[in-house]
């Protein structure tokens, strides 16, 4: 089930975030991601919290990526880590590079 609902999220040329609505490093995630201009459907944050396996999914997400821990950032098929990551990816100019190669923005 858990890698089910993972695997069937993280798609090339997608943006995909597994978060929980209560964490502050998730709710800033979804802040940097929102100022950016994503073509439709190409961004995604998904509420583990709004499933009964959230620990099932952090497991998986932890055996997939070797964290356990929210936001679990995936450009494309490849995760880039959490929050921090991210920020550090857009601070040097990297994210918006990666995101133009994938074709997730206008």
């Amino acid at each position: 089930m858990a890698e089910e609902f993972v695997n069937c999220r993280i798609q090339p040329g997608k943006v995909v975030v597994f978060i929980k609505p209560s964490c502050p490093y998730c709710r800033r995630t979804q802040e940097l991601l929102g100022q950016l201009p994503f073509k439709q459907g190409l961004l995604e944050f998904v509420d583990i919290t709004a499933t009964s396996d959230t620990g099932k999914i952090q497991d998986y997400l932890e055996q997939l990526t070797g964290a356990r821990t929210v936001p679990r950032v995936f450009i494309g098929k490849d995760c880039i880590g959490g929050c921090s990551d991210l920020v550090e990816m857009h601070e040097s100019g990297e994210l918006l590079k990666r995101l133009k190669q994938i074709g997730a923005l206008q």
